[in-house]
């Protein structure tokens, strides 16, 4: 089908004993092998995104996505393999738009490290500013997908985690403030060069953390390369990936997140280079009213949004120093991530635009 997200050969940094997946695969699955348990595997291998690895696996007639954290770092929140199997679990009887979790190993010596298995969701991901080979998105169409992704992040927002499975996925209480610091630290540790506007950036937010409001489940990571869109009417959303870092806490850090990689048509010449994905595709909604959706269908009036957005660009600068870190200690060679440094400078540059015009749109003039 044209334009469906599709996988290639495994990088051979990144491949396994695929041997002993099969092994696991046949105790995992047995109606999935034959009398004699001798059902073979595939393996390939999504190449999109900068964190975890992502396979698809093929087994006894059966398609599967494989995750796991990639080499070189400590298993952490954001390679949490285990909370990520547990928040699927849990979202799976609420969430029509949270893949399936079908089974989780925590023996790295079957594949190198823990990893999960999810149903695999078919459909388009938009993963650049130009939309799939043959996928036809005119303006008014976009502007419908693009309405569509603020309703399903505010909708996310409005689950009831006061009790029942989601209830038990982190602790609300001081979230925002936590968050503000933990970023903060993990920027301190992982700059190799003196960027003085995300120093400033950091103090700033740690001086305007907002009082808490009502929790919810964040994602942490809400962005169009993370849905999966149906491939007959894109304007439909039909599945939501990398759940990894999700929790609960304040809803507004996770509308940050998702501000930090919107794009506009009118930011300056850099921030439009950044590989951010779809949202500079015509027809979009202007970040501003991203902003003002989100809080009128989340029922969050007095959302501070430029707290919001320069969070959102603080905690993207910081992942792509860390990545870019991994990278110069040879920890990883995808040549993708070398220029991750110029994108912490350009984020940096963005985030003292917005606090010196007290705004979130309008900041390429």
């Amino acid at each position: 089908m044209s334009g469906v997200d599709a996988a290639g050969e495994v990088r051979r940094e990144d491949s396994f004993d695929e041997g002993a997946l099969a092994e696991f695969l046949r105790g995992a699955f047995p109606e999935s092998g034959s009398a004699a348990g001798d059902a073979e595997v595939g393996v390939l291998q999504f190449g999109a995104g900068h964190s975890n690895l992502t396979y698809l696996v093929t087994f006894g007639g059966r398609e599967m996505v494989l995750r796991r954290a990639p080499r070189g770092v400590e298993v952490k929140t954001a390679h949490d393999m285990r909370r990520e199997f547990d928040v699927l679990s849990a979202l799976a009887p609420l969430h029509s738009k949270a893949p399936k979790a079908l089974a989780f190993c925590d023996d790295p010596s079957v594949i190198g490290a823990p990893f999960f298995l999810m149903e695999r969701v078919r459909g388009l991901i938009l993963r650049s500013s130009e939309p799939p080979a043959g996928v036809h998105l005119p303006p008014p169409r976009m502007r419908a997908l693009s309405e569509a992704f603020v309703d399903s992040l505010a909708a996310l927002h409005e689950l009831d985690v006061s009790s029942g499975p989601l209830a038990a996925l982190g602790k609300p209480e001081g979230y925002a403030i936590r968050q503000v610091a933990g970023w903060t630290a993990r920027w301190i540790r992982a700059k190799m060069e003196d960027v003085p506007a995300l120093d400033a950036a950091a103090a700033w937010l740690g001086g305007r953390v907002p009082a808490a409001s009502r929790p919810a489940l964040v994602h942490n990571d809400f962005k169009y390369d993370n849905l999966v869109l149906d491939a007959g009417d894109p304007t439909r959303i039909v599945a939501v990936l990398d759940w990894e870092m999700a929790t609960l806490g304040d809803p507004l850090l996770d509308l940050g997140t998702t501000l930090g990689y919107w794009i506009d048509p009118d930011d300056a010449a850099e921030v439009r280079a950044l590989p951010f994905g779809g949202t500079l595709i015509p027809g979009n909604l202007p970040r501003a009213e991203v902003a003002a959706r989100w809080a009128e269908r989340a029922g969050r009036p007095d959302a501070d949004v430029l707290f919001a957005y320069v969070f959102g660009l603080f905690k993207i600068a910081v992942i792509a120093q860390q990545i870019y870190r991994r990278f110069a200690e040879g920890a990883t060679t995808d040549p993708r991530f070398a220029a991750m440094l110029e994108g912490v400078r350009v984020l940096g540059r963005q985030s003292a635009l917005a606090l010196e015009r007290g705004r979130i749109d309008r900041l390429g003039f």
